[in-house]
């Protein structure tokens, strides 16, 4: 069926496919429904066997998960970051929660991830300019990891810890290792839309034990080892509750099979839509493998003979959610990156404040990809049914 009576299909919606509901019942019954429990620490211990990774915490999001890493790694007032541009706005909001700043670097064409020269460009123009960046944040995008040898290089070359954000990537690889172990620290989400669900919730991540437990800490209000309560220090109320925790347990025991079924409507979108005229699909690169997170495509209008908005909203006439990908970071209005651009006072900075003063390395291969990328339904429980569907009118979209 079509038409205003058809079924909608989301993007990405949460996938409950196997015991959820008997790991919710059990942390239930327990009683140990708070922000501690069994369940908590068994989905920390299934997270790490699952990536090979030693150390984690589970936390109330990831974009949590990204501010503790970047506090735990020394990042403060007046210090920069340099960040990938293609992401979501947790990834910068948590710079400047931090009431650091901003760089934001430019997509590679290839990978559509960080761009490893512009990178190291930047670096060499920092050390000249005895302006040294605090850490560099690199994001895992759309499932797929960055190209972490050239940049762990060009990192180590300056002593500079990365923090992967790895929030979409979850069961990636990268040179046969998992997504999350390539920085300092990782960070991983289990928002409503990733590919496993904890409805809301993030872990932090890494091998070394003293980051995270100086993050489970702070993550408990930084309360002090005394029988009252007594603070030395600023924390925060970010652990994740146990009867989330069993949610991700179960989850977690289906990722193989749901990375498959990604994979899998990935394939059937391309094998339908890639001899279009002027479509193309987000590259697979070389070094690794992607989780299948969403499926992404480009659009070039005078080929193809519709731009990418007709297409979004031919599906939105049919009840179909489609987006256009993440618009670059430095082209956010909240984000000043221009040139003549005067920066804002400390008392302006900050979360719920003005416009952030920040820069950007290059800019235009993230900027057309946001002009002409779509990402389309990419839900584990798509049927044959649905992709027929949604394939078929976007090649009525052709003229």
């Amino acid at each position: 069926m079509t038409g205003p009576d058809a079924k909608r299909i989301y993007l990405s919606p949460p996938h409950l496919d196997g015991r959820e509901q008997e790991y919710l019942l059990r942390a239930f019954d327990s009683n140990w429904i708070t922000t501690c429990g069994p369940q908590v620490d068994a989905f920390e211990q299934d997270i790490c066997a699952r990536t090979g990774i030693r150390h984690g915490v589970a936390l109330a999001s990831g974009t949590a998960a990204l501010h503790l890493g970047l506090l735990i790694l020394g990042v403060g007032p007046g210090d920069e970051v340099l960040c990938s541009t293609l992401t979501f706005a947790a990834s910068a909001n948590a710079i400047v929660y931090c009431g650091a700043t901003p760089v934001f670097i430019d997509s590679d064409r290839e990978t559509w991830t960080m761009d490893p020269r512009l990178l190291a460009e930047e670096l060499e123009r920092a050390l000249r300019r005895d302006r040294r960046p605090k850490a560099v944040l690199v994001v895992d995008l759309y499932g797929q990891c960055a190209d972490y040898g050239p940049i762990r290089e060009t990192c180590s070359r300056y002593n500079l810890p990365v923090l992967e954000d790895a929030a979409e990537a979850l069961g990636a690889t990268y040179q046969g290792a998992a997504a999350g172990k390539f920085g300092a620290l990782g960070v991983f989400s289990f928002n409503g839309n990733k590919i496993i669900t904890t409805s809301g919730g993030g872990m932090l991540v890494s091998d070394n034990r003293e980051y995270i437990d100086r993050a489970r800490f702070l993550s408990t209000q930084a309360r002090d080892p005394a029988p009252f309560y007594q603070h030395s220090h600023i924390g925060y109320n970010y652990r994740l509750s146990n009867l989330l925790a069993a949610l991700g347990q179960a989850q977690l025991e289906r990722l193989s099979e749901k990375i498959l079924r990604k994979k899998a409507i990935q394939e059937q979108y391309r094998q339908a839509l890639a001899d279009l005229p002027g479509i193309t699909f987000m590259p697979e690169a070389p070094y690794g493998c992607s989780n299948g997170w969403l499926t992404v495509l480009l659009i070039d209008p005078e080929r193809f003979g519709s731009d990418r908005e007709a297409v979004r909203l031919a599906l939105e006439a049919d009840r179909i959610e489609s987006r256009p990908i993440w618009k670059p970071m430095h082209m956010q209005p909240v984000f000043d990156c221009s040139e003549g651009g005067s920066p804002i006072s400390g008392s302006e900075t900050g979360p719920g404040q003005g416009r952030v003063k920040s820069r950007a390395v290059g800019g235009p291969v993230s900027e057309d990809l946001f002009a002409r990328g779509l990402c389309l339904p990419s839900g584990a429980q798509l049927t044959e049914e649905d992709l027929e569907r949604i394939i078929a009118i976007i090649q009525r979209c052709r003229r």
